[in-house]
């Protein structure tokens, strides 16, 4: 049987794209002698999921991302953007499948009778838990990225959350272009 794990990562995020990942795992992943620990990527260190993502990376069957930027965001709002990521990451993967598995408890493809939606899959279903990972290190690894460019903000430390030092920033030097203007704590700032 071959299951699609989808999970997406940046929901929360004042800034940066909305990521999400399509995983699916061989069926004798378990026979695997160096199988990293696969679980919800916030559950997991920042080596942790390093490594699994190189693992993953290199025995998956297939993976895809799905990239919503925040223009997108603020255009679809964050219910749609998230079904945009989830697409978008499906659609990257050509492979037949027998079921998708979505973390959370809006089943996205509802018109789709191999899909559902399961709480808490990231942490309990092994396809989710690597879609997680994939998608928590590539996003973290383009917010990084994005630093150069936009390095008074702190992207590489806060990868777009709120914290303080985020909020400092955008006290002194305003909105920038990454930023999700439809979000009320970013709306402050204009």
């Amino acid at each position: 049987m071959v299951t699609i794990g989808l999970d997406e990562v940046g929901r929360g995020c004042w800034a940066g794209p909305l990521l999400a990942a399509a995983a699916v795992l061989p069926n004798d992943y378990l026979s695997s002698v160096d199988l990293p620990k696969l679980r919800d990527s916030k559950k997991l260190s920042k080596l942790q999921r390093q490594k699994a993502d190189r693992w993953l990376r290199q025995h998956l069957v297939a993976f895809g991302i799905g990239w919503v930027w925040p223009q997108e965001i603020d255009e679809f709002g964050l219910t749609e953007s998230v079904r945009l990521a989830f697409t978008r990451a499906l659609e990257s993967i050509a492979i037949e499948y027998d079921e998708l598995i979505l973390d959370g408890n809006i089943n996205y493809f509802r018109d789709n009778p191999r899909s559902r939606a399961v709480i808490k899959a990231d942490d309990i279903v092994p396809c989710v838990s690597a879609a997680s990972i994939i998608a928590k290190v590539t996003r973290d690894a383009y917010m990084a990225e994005l630093d150069g460019s936009y390095s008074p903000y702190g992207f590489d430390k806060h990868v777009g959350y709120g914290t303080a030092a985020h909020i400092e920033a955008l006290r002194k030097y305003g909105v920038s272009d990454m930023h999700r203007l439809s979000y009320k704590p970013v709306q402050a700032f204009l």
